[in-house]
């Protein structure tokens, strides 16, 4: 608690768009005396904190860092994130805290860098992370081909001979396909990074099956990250056992959850990343280019104590892998506003431009949901299910081809995300008032659960 005090005062004293905000709120930042007071503070978000301000009076002492990274917005325009070389320095500590699991502090590695390159936060952001450990003396060597599949292909055989291991950073779907597109998996010692999407753990034994990963409880993590602030929390050993034992419990998962759905599991450090839930939803306090305070994500999720969560283990019978003494998040997704689907977010606006061209809107009501599913290989797929308007029939094929279009002219992130060959969503037509999809005289989601 007295490390997110201190970094509120510091915020204060330092950033000069945050007291404005304050102010404009009727807050006194000396006022805020107590942790209890803190929890008061108004709200940040993207639309009413990062995008009000001029950006170099969102940064410390109204300087813009050293390196800018984008995200893409509902509109497609990205928003701009600040980044320093320290900002790496401190989430270098998360994959520290992985690459140590996975012994590449003594193994010889190859890190392949599958997350698509340029401004996008992933790549070179991951990038400088893994090479911050190799000059701290980890034996890692990086290769970047991003999200370059023949390249990735290319170049595995040549090098990961010269290596005790091989680690494959990148979002899942598309890891994925790299595996079901290469060969000689087994005669190399895989390990494997994923972020920004949930995934079941039939799905991680079938990629660890394909791609002769030992052993998938340590040898594959997932990250907590986001545009606004890098790498929040990871999959450690012990929270990934702990969820492969509550993946076939579904009552003990919502018990401990709030819902039978298998959310991601993570450790987190407080002291870096300081998480609080609101309604529901995920809030986080840290120190960034664009510092941030009670900065909320609109991810659906919660915070459980370590102590609390030994105990859960240890009321049902279960003794979790080792791992850190640190406190676990757990992290359903975005799901009332997005899909995430091969990393990159999905946004109802941007399927509604679609459904709006001439003709196809009048073949629909403009309802429709937006979700993605694992076929019967565990590949990713994204599905939308369009209301047809009373007496209407459609064309599933050619509002596929229109929704792709405003996809691609809209969304930079799926532009740049998703293999060409998996853009093409599958449409499904279904009558008006449709009881499963379109229930008359409910609120409507455009968005459902995976």
């Amino acid at each position: 608690m007295d490390d997110v005090l201190s970094l509120f005062r510091d915020v204060v004293a330092s950033v000069p768009a945050y007291p404005k905000f304050l102010a404009e709120h009727g807050v006194g930042p000396e006022s805020v005396r107590s942790f209890e007071d803190f929890q008061q503070l108004p709200l940040t978000s993207k639309k009413n904190y990062q995008s009000r301000y001029p950006l170099a009076e969102l940064c410390r002492d109204g300087r813009i860092g050293d390196m800018i990274s984008v995200s893409s917005g509902s509109s497609g325009t990205p928003t701009i994130w600040p980044r320093s070389v320290s900002d790496e320095l401190h989430i270098t500590q998360r994959f520290e805290q992985v690459f140590r699991a996975f012994e590449a502090d003594t193994k010889t590695t190859l890190a392949v860098i599958c997350f698509p390159l340029g401004t996008w936060v992933g790549g070179l952001f991951t990038l400088a992370c893994v090479r911050h450990l190799s000059n701290q003396g980890f034996p890692i060597t990086s290769v970047a081909p991003g999200n370059n599949k023949a390249e990735i292909l290319r170049v595995l055989p040549e090098l990961a001979p010269h290596f005790d291991q091989v680690v494959l950073l990148g979002y899942p779907p598309f890891v994925k396909d790299v595996v079901d597109s290469g060969s000689g998996w087994a005669s190399y010692d895989i390990k494997m990074v994923f972020a920004g999407e949930v995934f079941s753990e039939e799905w991680r034994d079938l990629v660890a099956s394909r791609a002769g990963v030992r052993d998938p409880v340590s040898g594959m993590v997932s990250l907590y990250g986001t545009a606004d602030a890098g790498v929040l929390g990871n999959e450690t050993s012990k929270s990934v056992s702990i969820r492969r034992f509550l993946a076939t419990r579904p009552d003990l998962a919502r018990e401990l959850f709030g819902d039978s759905r298998l959310p991601s599991l993570l450790q987190y450090d407080p002291r870096s990343r300081f998480f609080e839930v609101h309604n529901g939803t995920l809030l986080f306090s840290g120190d960034n280019g664009v510092p941030l305070i009670r900065y909320h994500i609109a991810d659906e999720g919660g915070v459980i104590t370590h102590e609390q969560m030994l105990e859960f283990c240890d009321d049902n019978g279960f003794t979790p892998t080792d791992g850190p003494d640190l406190p676990f998040v757990f992290v359903f997704g975005r799901s009332l506003f997005t899909v995430s689907y091969f990393g990159a977010n999905i946004y109802p606006e941007n399927v509604t431009v679609g459904l709006e061209q001439p003709e196809i809107s009048d073949w629909v009501t403009g309802k429709f949901v937006l979700e993605t599913y694992e076929d019967d290989d565990r590949d990713r797929r994204l599905r939308i299910t369009v209301e047809l308007a009373p007496g209407q029939q459609g064309d599933a094929a050619r509002i596929a081809d229109e929704i792709l279009a405003q996809l691609r002219r809209l969304n930079s992130e799926f532009a740049n995300y998703v293999p060409a060959e998996r853009q093409l969503p599958e449409v499904v037509l279904r009558p008006a008032g449709d009881p499963e999809y379109f229930p008359v005289g409910v609120k409507h989601r455009y968005t459902r659960p995976s």
